[in-house]
């Protein structure tokens, strides 16, 4: 193995103390806009990727068979979990970065539709790494193995987490030539391109003044723990690894969960299976479109909790009834994972909770030199946007954080007050609200997010509960849209958008 390597190479004296070696770890929305805003400060910035292209969870990836059905693994092999007919459930104009707007765009294979399918929004994630030149500081086709505190460096009380330094192990995953790419930041004068041949499995250790995680949060399957479901013989999977219906041709499948992704595959499951029966906890809280849509299909089938799997076949409910199944998908969600990081017990995932996090980003302890973008679930680009633009300026020295003991507090007090509101740890970082969102946004001298941007994003989520099969392609919202094309997230960058119904 090489020896650990300090990309810091150039003599003390030249280099300004507030600009920093940052490794970012993930090329999804999350990894590039922080890679973004970390450049525009000056911070020389390395990009680790373990797959082809950037897009992170947008990134479709249909070769599944390589892939533990249910996930089991330490690393994934497949990182995305998004279906071949999934189309984003909320209009095209609240998805993108408040400086680059999800526009619509002519051409051969472009889905022009509001509501578009996973490819458009993949498209519009390479052509803002493009565009903001982020691509020349990715290395491609690169695993994060490790990343744990430099020895020496284990003081981190008080100040001392401003003096970390960390170890970041990588494996190259294929034969590729990696380019870095030229430095050229804010006519910084220095050169961060690092060209060398890697072969497969190399690994290759670096030393870091900083890291970001941002490795997404819908890779790692989260299981329930059912009787039997160790010893049942037949299909088992996560919708992790959920492609296409195909496979379920004539199955009898259950179905666990009825989160939105749940929503949409027993749909499409219905078209092709014998009968899709759908466990879930609570059926006082279906929502109205999907109550209608099970009423609708005859092979569709509302199911209680599951006691317990039996080795013949059988799948028993709560209420004492059962199915004889061919297979169970399994659409539980997803869990944190970290599984390079060690941070000696300082940052945890404790039943989903990944803490302490101050505003879901720094951990006391170790702030600023170890931070987390893309953590809050619900949230959309704009939210992580601002993350990565905090986690620059703190670490260039333009923003100051609280102390550790400050934070601490903070964090505390959170908890509390989910915990008052009746919030299960486990949706620690379900921030969907907004009023939430503004308060960030202003410890972190972010603008608020726009009001037709959140009224948009009510509109479709009612929309969804009531219309379930139609609300993606029948909407009414036309004044609102007219107020966003008519707002400066669009007309500060572009002419007038057509926009086809």
């Amino acid at each position: 193995m090489d020896q650990p390597r300090n990309l810091t190479t150039e003599p003390e004296s030249t280099i300004l103390s507030s600009k920093k070696t940052v490794c970012v770890i993930g090329a999804g929305p999350s990894g590039l806009v922080a890679a973004r805003e970390l450049r525009k400060e000056g911070h020389r910035v390395v990009l680790f990727e373990q797959k082809h292209d950037v897009g992170g969870q947008w990134l479709f990836d249909p070769d599944v068979e390589k892939e533990d059905p249910l996930g089991r693994t330490k690393f994934m092999e497949v990182h995305s979990s998004i279906y071949n007919s999934l189309r984003l459930l909320s209009p095209r104009e609240i998805m993108g970065y408040t400086d680059f707007p999800f526009l619509m765009k002519e051409g051969l294979g472009r889905d022009t539709r509001r509501f578009p399918g996973h490819r458009e929004l993949w498209l519009y994630l390479k052509e803002f790494s493009v565009h903001f030149g982020i691509r020349e500081l990715i290395r491609f086709n690169t695993r994060v193995e490790y990343v744990g505190m430099l020895e020496g460096n284990n003081g981190v009380c008080g100040d001392l987490g401003n003096d970390l330094k960390w170890v970041v192990r990588s494996r190259k995953l294929d034969d590729d030539i990696i380019s870095s790419g030229n430095g050229d930041v804010n006519d910084v004068d220095y050169d961060l391109s690092i060209d060398r041949v890697e072969r497969n499995g190399e690994v290759v250790e670096e030393v870091f003044d900083a890291v970001v995680v941002g490795n997404g949060q819908y890779s790692y399957p989260q299981l329930p723990s059912i009787k039997g479901m160790k010893t049942w013989k037949r299909k088992q999977m996560h919708s992790h690894v959920y492609r296409v219906p195909q496979p379920f041709q004539n199955q009898v499948v259950v179905m666990v969960g009825n989160s939105l992704s749940a929503q949409d595959i027993s749909m499409e499951l219905a078209g092709v299976a014998k009968e899709v029966h759908i466990s879930s906890r609570s059926q006082k809280n279906l929502m109205e479109g999907f109550s209608k849509v099970i009423s609708k299909h005859e092979k569709l089938h509302l199911r209680p909790q599951i006691e317990s799997l039996e080795e013949d076949g059988r799948v028993l409910f709560v209420d004492g009834s059962f199915v004889v199944a061919d297979a169970i998908l399994y659409c539980t969600g997803y869990k944190y994972s970290f599984p390079f990081l060690d941070t000696k017990g300082l940052v945890t995932v404790d039943d989903n909770r990944v803490g302490p996090l101050y505003h879901h980003t720094f951990p006391p302890l170790l702030a600023p030199s170890l931070s987390f973008v893309g953590i809050p679930r619900k949230a959309t680009f704009p939210f992580f946007e601002s993350q990565g633009k905090w986690v620059a300026q703190v670490l260039s020295g333009k923003r100051k954080l609280p102390s550790p003991d400050d934070m601490m507090r903070s964090v505390q007090e959170f908890y509390r007050q989910r915990e008052a509101d009746g919030i299960p740890r486990h949706e620690t970082h379900d921030i969907i609200q907004f009023e939430y969102a503004d308060k960030y946004a202003d410890k972190t001298g972010f603008p608020h997010l726009e009001e037709w941007r959140k009224k948009m994003c009510l509109v479709a989520l009612d929309n969804s509960d009531v219309h379930l099969e139609t609300y993606r392609d029948s909407w009414d919202d036309e004044e609102l849209l007219q107020e966003a094309l008519q707002s400066p997230h669009f007309t500060q960058h572009i002419g007038p958008i057509m926009i086809s119904t």
